[in-house]
C-alpha cells in the first residue's frame, strides 16, 4: 500500500472559550473553534477577507492546557490531523457529519495582555512542558543569566 499523509497546520484565533468535559473513563476532552483568514480578490478586483472556521479537539494533557490557558481570542499554532465523524441525530434520526482537527501539538502565541496567560507555551510529543534542560552552566545559569519569575510566560 502506498504511503499517505494526514497532517494539518493551522495558525489562527480561538472563536469562543473552549468547552472541556471528562469522559466516563476519566479522559479530559477539549473542544474549541479556530478561525483562519485568507485574502482573495473578488470579481471586481477588490480584496475580500474570507474566514474559515475549524473544529479542534484535544485530549488528555493538551485538553488541560487548553482549559488553563486558552480563551476566546487566543492565538494558536496547531499541528494535527483531519478526522470526519458521523452519528445519528437523537431528535430527527438524520445522519450528521462533522469534520474535526485532532490536535497533536499546540503552541500558545498570545501574550498575557491578549488574555491567554501563556506567550509561547508549547505542548509537543505527548508531554506538555517548556524546555527545562539546564544550560551549559548548570545551576549557575539562573544567577548569571538574570532569569526571574517575570521571565516565565505563565
Amino acid at each position: 500500500m502506498a504511503k499517505s499523509v494526514n497532517k494539518v497546520f493551522l495558525l489562527g484565533n480561538v472563536g469562543k472559550d473552549p468547552e472541556i468535559r471528562t469522559t466516563p473513563g476519566g479522559m479530559m476532552v477539549g473542544s474549541l473553534t479556530l478561525a483562519t483568514s485568507d485574502r482573495q480578490k473578488d470579481a471586481q478586483g477588490n480584496w475580500q477577507d474570507k474566514t474559515e472556521w475549524h473544529n479542534l479537539v484535544t485530549f488528555g494533557r493538551t485538553a488541560e492546557i487548553v482549559r488553563d490557558y486558552v480563551k476566546k481570542g487566543s492565538k494558536l499554532f496547531i499541528e494535527g490531523k483531519i478526522q470526519n465523524r458521523s452519528w445519528d441525530d437523537k431528535e430527527t434520526g438524520q445522519k450528521k457529519y462533522r469534520t474535526e482537527i485532532i490536535v497533536n501539538d499546540l503552541s500558545l502565541l498570545s501574550g498575557r495582555e491578549e488574555g491567554s496567560g501563556g506567550g509561547g507555551y508549547s505542548k509537543s510529543g505527548g508531554s506538555a512542558s517548556m524546555d527545562q534542560r539546564p544550560a551549559a552552566g548548570g545551576e549557575d545559569f539562573a544567577q548569571t543569566g538574570g532569569i526571574s519569575d517575570d521571565d516565565i510566560p505563565f
